[in-house]
């Protein structure tokens, strides 16, 4: 949702905010203070999207993207958040952060949020050291969730080449350069921070090409397998030439690296 990417299947990775103070309280029949207030507001919110139905569930909803995850608060003050994400994060949240936007709330509140977003993604950070850690953290996340190429079958998502592949390469690229491209982290969406790259000649104009229609390609293949309720998972003999303009940019973002 906040990278404008929702698939059929996809879950809500959601981080509740608020910019009230911590000794207010509310100012209904029954006082309760603010923390408390917000704490049952969120847990209100994910028993709407997340109740059975007859038709279903709205949403599964993931929470562990909130400030110290499943061990945080269930809403966490801006504040505590921006506090958290310059002394606390590891680079996937920032990762996370880059895909990150507001979807509803007090407009002061987004803009607040906007600028904290925007001071962390543009922070100085070591090239090297970060390009170390994203793909280690993508080696754990292939390792992790079992899947990739084999069996005669190419994860869409997560095979080498694919989906996650272009996103991380995209995440690392806002991590690495918008210190000195500010409109980086203007968007959220891999598609137009692609473009924005090429705009600020980070990438080859034909490359960002290519990888923007690779990526178009493996997300509607993969809807359609949604639809009929199959695994996002092609032959090994289909994309085979969008799998290499993938792989060959992976090793030219972090070859060097």
């Amino acid at each position: 949702m906040g990278g404008i990417e929702l698939g059929y299947k996809s879950d809500l990775d959601l981080v509740f905010i608020h910019n009230a103070q911590a000794n207010q309280v509310t100012d209904g029949p029954r006082s309760i203070d603010n923390s408390t207030f917000f704490m049952r507001l969120g847990q209100r919110i994910i028993h709407l999207l997340s109740t059975p139905t007859h038709s279903g569930i709205a949403y599964e909803i993931d929470m562990r993207l909130r400030p110290s995850g499943n061990s945080g608060m269930l809403v966490a003050s801006l504040t505590a958040f921006e506090k958290y994400q310059h002394q606390g994060a590891w680079t996937w949240e920032h990762q996370a952060l880059v895909r990150s936007r507001v979807v509803a709330g007090d407009p002061n509140l987004a803009a607040d949020f906007d600028k904290v977003r925007d001071q962390v993604l543009r922070q100085p950070r070591d090239t090297q050291s970060l390009a170390t850690e994203v793909q280690q953290m993508r080696k754990k996340m292939r390792k992790h969730l079992g899947r990739g190429t084999k069996d005669g079958k190419f994860s869409l998502k997560q095979g080498t080449g694919g989906i996650v592949d272009i996103e991380f390469m995209v995440q690392f690229a806002v991590l690495a350069w918008s210190h000195d491209h500010p409109s980086l982290t203007r968007w959220s969406d891999s598609i137009r921070i692609i473009e924005s790259l090429a705009q600020c000649g980070l990438l080859d104009e034909q490359n960002a090409l290519q990888l923007i229609d690779a990526y178009k390609s493996f997300r509607i293949a993969g809807h359609r397998l949604q639809l009929h309720n199959q695994l996002v998972e092609v032959a090994v003999s289909e994309f085979v030439e969008e799998r290499k303009i993938v792989v060959d940019q992976w090793h030219t973002f972090f070859s060097n690296r």
